[in-house]
């Protein structure tokens, strides 16, 4: 079992030589590892590096303690955890076609992998609305979104989101295959069962895409018509912002979830390098949003600066930036 075999035109090779239980994984050539481990090596320190200077800005400065700051500090959290938990261990999966860290760590990283994924949808659901009030109906933004009520709803996301993924599992509609239920030694999947795929299309995916561009499809049309309704440039900054960030949303998970539907419900199957590819996609849009800050938010860039050349330890204020006490419906 040592050897290398020939499948489908692909070299192969078990997981695990020594067990005739083991998964078969695909055989590369030295350059393509090296590339491969290169591009996750750079991925991931994107996402961690990226994701913990929003968290480090945010928490530091008390006068980016906004509503919609509180909201991109939450995503930024998940993301983070995304980089930390998650994309080590997925990535090598993929590159190496094998899971080597255990049963246990298997069905752990599938639980935090449904968590995460459902506290961002969660999150990019609440700036959405947290837009479209603050350029609507800004009387109400001032009155009525505050600090205390975000950081409400930021710990109703996250213990919603810990609540349904044990359901969702409790309830066998998703399994984890290892161990003694995988096809093979080596193998750690997430499967849905097929009567759930759908539901979970349409609650996970398809319902908050569709509030989302709702949402700010309502904002745009508001901003072209009423332009001095809306007036800071720091809001339109900031609207058209985090409309970037749920467009690249959704680019980076429409074409996973059309592959499970297509792969789930018709006679045409999804090969396994497509979903690979698609995976990575997926993971690469956590470390996406730190370098759409750093493009349109003047706060993150002056942050980042204070952070890397340590000034951050004897600055508590960010020079150009208005004060808490200034923001009523601005994002700064």
């Amino acid at each position: 079992m040592d050897g290398i075999y020939l499948k489908s035109q692909q070299l192969v090779q078990y997981c695990y030589p020594h067990d005739n239980r083991s998964c078969l994984r695909e055989i590369r050539s030295s350059a393509v590892y090296g590339m491969l481990y290169i591009l996750s090596a750079l991925s991931v320190m994107l996402t961690v590096v990226g994701n913990l200077l929003v968290v480090i800005s945010v928490s530091h400065f008390k006068q980016l303690h906004t509503p919609s700051n509180l909201l991109v500090l939450s995503l930024a959290g998940a993301d983070f955890l995304i980089g930390i938990l998650l994309m080590p261990f997925e990535i090598t999966k993929i590159i190496e076609s094998c899971w080597y860290f255990g049963d246990r760590f298997c069905f752990f990283n599938a639980l935090v992998d449904y968590t995460l994924t459902s506290v961002s949808v969660s999150n990019l659901i609440f700036i959405a609305i947290d837009r479209y009030v603050a350029i609507c109906d800004p009387l109400l933004y001032s009155a009525k979104i505050t600090v205390p009520i975000v950081q409400l709803i930021i710990i109703t996301s996250w213990i919603f989101s810990m609540v349904y993924t044990w359901a969702v599992f409790f309830f066998k509609r998703y399994y984890v295959s290892f161990g003694s239920v995988s096809v093979c030694v080596g193998d750690c999947e997430g499967i849905y069962a097929e009567s759930w795929v759908l539901m979970e299309f349409i609650i996970m995916f398809l319902i908050p895409c569709a509030v989302m561009a709702s949402l700010y499809s309502k904002i745009f049309v508001v901003a072209r018509r009423h332009l001095k309704i809306i007036n800071s440039v720091n809001q339109q900054i900031s609207a058209k912002t985090l409309g970037i960030v749920i467009s690249v949303f959704f680019i980076c998970w429409v074409p996973l979830y059309t592959c499970t539907i297509i792969d789930t419900y018709t006679t045409l199957p999804v090969p396994n390098v497509m979903f690979n590819i698609l995976a990575w996609l997926v993971y690469f849009n956590s470390g996406m949003n730190p370098i759409i800050y750093a493009l349109f938010y003047p706060w993150f860039k002056k942050s980042v600066k204070l952070i890397v050349t340590l000034k951050i330890f004897t600055c508590t204020v960010l020079e150009g930036v208005a004060p808490i006490s200034l923001l009523s419906n601005i994002i700064t």
